[in-house]
Parts: structure tokens; C-alpha cells; sequence
């Protein structure tokens, strides 16, 4: 199942740009291999703001939420740098075509 995230990252006032970036620099390490192995399957960094959205193929919320879990910034206790996260569950547009033929005729 396709699932769009939206995150928005916050840096607290009293972390150092280093200690930010750093935790940032780790999880993109993570990001990107999860990219290479086919779990993320597109991922953006909004321009300007420190927002990231990307696109997971996972099975389920379960595998999502251990998904989650296990990135680093997670891990490493700086899950408050996550100020907001937004899921959006994808359904493929070509099923709702199909739907939508119906729906038409009546």
C-alpha cells in the first residue's frame, strides 16, 4: 500500500545548526537506503523549509509504524524535532477510473 509523507522538521532553540544537520545527515543515510531498496519510492526536500515528503510502499500501518520507529531520529531520541507528520493513504488513480465509470452511470 502507497502511503504520501509529509514531515516538517523544527530546529529547538537550544540545538546547535551542527547538532540539527547531524541528526538530519543520519537520517537521510537511512532515507536513501531505504530509497535504494524500494520501500521509499520517490523522496523530495521541499526547497526553503524543512519539510520532506516522500512516497512509501509498505503492507501495511503495522510495517509503517515499525518503520518509523526504527529511523534515527527516532532512535536517538529527537523524535520533538518532528513538529508535524502527515500520512496520506495513495490509491492508484487507475482504479478510481474504474469506479468513477461506474458512478457516471448511474
Amino acid at each position: 500500500m502507497l502511503f504520501m509523507l509529509k514531515a516538517h522538521l523544527e530546529k529547538p532553540q537550544n540545538m546547535s545548526n551542527k547538532d540539527f544537520y547531524g541528526v538530519w545527515l543520519k537520517e537521510a543515510e537511512a532515507a536513501v537506503a531505504a530509497h535504494k531498496a524500494g520501500v521509499i519510492k520517490a523522496i523530495w526536500k521541499v526547497p526553503g523549509q524543512t519539510e520532506v515528503i516522500a512516497v512509501l510502499d509498505v503492507d501495511s500501518a503495522d510495517t509503517l509504524e515499525a518503520a518509523v520507529l526504527s529511523l534515527p531520529i527516532w532512535k536517538l531520541g529527537y523524535s520533538h524535532i518532528v513538529t508535524k507528520i502527515e500520512w496520506t493513504p495513495l490509491r492508484p488513480y487507475e482504479n478510481w477510473y474504474e469506479d468513477l465509470k461506474k458512478l457516471a452511470a448511474e
